[in-house]
C-alpha cells in the first residue's frame, strides 16, 4: 500500500512552499523554535476536514459543483489576503522569547488551521491522488485511504517542522538587523497576497 511512488510524490508535493510552508518560517522566524511548532501542527490538522470531505464524498460534490468551489476559494482567498494586509502593518520587532501562552499557541493553530482548511485544491488533491493508490481488489478503500493520509500527514508535519527549525536558526541574523525584518515581513506579505491571487485565477 505504502509504496514508493506514493512515498516520493507526497514528498514532493509537500517539499513545495506554499501557504503552510511560508506560515511556518514566518513564524520560526518571528517567534521561535516552540511556535513553529505549534504552526506545523495546526497546518497538518487542517488536512483532516479535507480527508474527511473526501471520504464523505463531499469532494465529489465539490469537484464538479462550480459554486461550491468557488465559495471555499474565495473564502481562502480573502483569508491570504488578511494575512498579507496584516503582515505588511505589522511594525512590532521580532519577537525574541518563544510563544508559550496558551492563548498565543491556540491562536497560531488555528490561523495555520484555517490555511489549509480553506484551500480547496488540498480537498481536489485528495480526490485524485489518493485514490490512485488504493488496490483496486480493496475490500474497503476506508483503511487504506486513512493509512494513505496518515503517512501523507505524517509527512507534512515533520517538513513543516524542518522549516520551521531552519528559519529559527536564521532567527539570530533577523533579530540583529531591523532592515532585514522589514524586508522579511515585506516579502511574507507579497507571499501570502500572490498566493490569494493564484488561488482566485485558478480552475478546478
Amino acid at each position: 500500500m505504502f509504496s514508493a511512488e506514493f512515498l516520493l510524490t507526497s514528498l514532493v508535493v509537500v517539499l513545495i512552499p506554499g501557504t503552510g510552508v511560508i506560515f511556518t518560517v514566518s513564524i520560526g522566524l518571528m517567534h521561535g523554535r516552540l511556535a513553529s511548532l505549534y504552526a506545523s501542527l495546526g497546518c497538518t490538522l487542517g488536512i483532516v476536514p479535507h480527508l474527511l470531505a473526501t471520504i464523505l464524498g463531499l469532494a465529489a460534490i465539490m469537484h464538479t459543483s462550480a459554486i461550491a468551489f468557488q465559495v471555499l476559494k474565495y473564502a481562502g482567498v480573502a483569508y491570504l489576503l488578511y494575512l498579507a494586509v496584516a503582515t505588511w502593518r505589522d511594525r512590532s520587532a521580532f519577537s525574541v522569547q518563544e510563544v508559550r501562552q496558551k492563548g498565543d499557541t491556540a491562536s497560531l493553530m488555528i490561523k495555520a488551521f484555517l490555511l489549509n482548511i480553506l484551500n480547496p485544491k488540498l480537498t481536489i488533491f485528495f480526490l485524485a491522488f489518493l485514490p490512485q493508490f488504493v488496490a483496486t481488489d480493496a475490500q474497503s478503500s476506508l483503511e487504506p485511504l486513512l493509512g494513505l493520509s496518515a503517512i501523507f500527514m505524517v509527512m507534512t508535519f515533520v517538513v513543516f517542522v524542518i522549516y520551521g527549525q531552519l528559519a529559527h536558526a536564521f532567527r539570530a541574523v533577523v533579530i540583529n538587523s531591523p532592515k532585514v525584518q522589514s524586508w522579511l515581513r515585506r516579502s511574507f506579505a507579497a507571499a501570502f497576497a500572490g498566493l490569494g491571487l493564484q488561488l482566485a485565477l485558478t480552475e478546478r
